[in-house]
């Protein structure tokens, strides 16, 4: 089944200092039998504590030689500190700098697709300056994105884009085959009913997460997916607040037998 772990899932574990980025390579190949990797860019050196903090690209040639002893493959990379919207330009010409390099280390990591932010953490309904904005900068990235061979796109993290109409407008608004949407599934702030199958056609990558690995809603969510086409990887993003090796392997666990039940009954 193709399934990854999503770095985040690991953030109590690194911040306790018991794991770094390359621990969490070793975890995902040899005690959870992945060849597929999820990065979180909070996991390299500095950048839990300084989120806008870009690594070094000596780092990122490091990594992407462990990758390349583990035969593994970057499925998607989640970008923390590189975030489209903020309200004071100076900071936005800052992110969007950012953006576009790790966009360049995303290339070098091999990496299928990468998350960017739309930004903007209030719960109040995105402005049309910022709507337009986002439209044009996805646009940007994702021209860049296709020079690189990858797909470019916000999650429904956090703020307007937990709203699955903003979300449908910002990709119709982009509207360039490079762009998509990381699908934190069922995580929505309104239309919760809907909010999956609204933003379904653009979705390039997913993550379960303790709410719906292994639930009725869960299984739904995958049909939901299914039925639009989607063909690619579902992630576990899952930062349990202890035991989070054993619990991984729950998440893992429940995702698969999910998968299983969904795959029966569509036979």
């Amino acid at each position: 089944m193709k399934i990854s772990i999503g770095g985040y899932s690991f953030c109590n574990t690194m911040k306790e200092g018991k794991m770094d980025t390359f621990g969490y390579l070793e975890s995902s190949k040899y005690r959870y039998n992945l060849s597929t990797v999820d990065l979180w860019n909070g996991t390299f050196p500095g950048v839990m504590e300084d989120i806008f903090k870009v690594p070094d690209e000596a780092y990122i040639h490091k990594l992407r030689q462990a990758l390349d002893e583990k035969d593994m493959t970057v499925v998607n990379i989640a970008v923390d500190g590189a975030h489209l919207w903020d309200a004071d330009p100076d900071r936005r010409k800052m992110l969007y700098d950012n953006a576009v390099a790790y966009l360049g280390y995303s290339a070098i990591l091999g990496a299928k697709t990468v998350r960017i932010d739309t930004g903007d953490k209030t719960s109040e309904p995105a402005t049309e300056e910022q709507v337009e904005y986002v439209i044009k900068h996805f646009h940007e990235l994702s021209v860049r994105a296709a020079d690189l061979g990858l797909i470019v796109g916000p999650e429904n993290h956090m703020g307007s884009s937990k709203s699955p109409h903003y979300l449908k407008k910002v990709a119709e608004g982009v509207n360039h085959p490079n762009f998509g949407i990381l699908l934190h599934m069922g995580r929505w702030s309104e239309d919760e009913e809907i909010g999956d199958s609204l933003v379904a056609p653009w979705v390039y990558h997913t993550h379960f997460d303790g709410r719906t690995a292994g639930t009725e809603q869960g299984e739904q969510l995958v049909r939901t997916l299914l039925d639009a086409g989607y063909d690619g990887y579902w992630g576990i993003e899952y930062n349990a607040p202890g035991n989070q090796y054993l619990e991984m392997e729950w998440a893992i666990a429940s995702v698969k037998r999910t998968l299983a039940k969904v795959q029966t009954n569509n036979q």
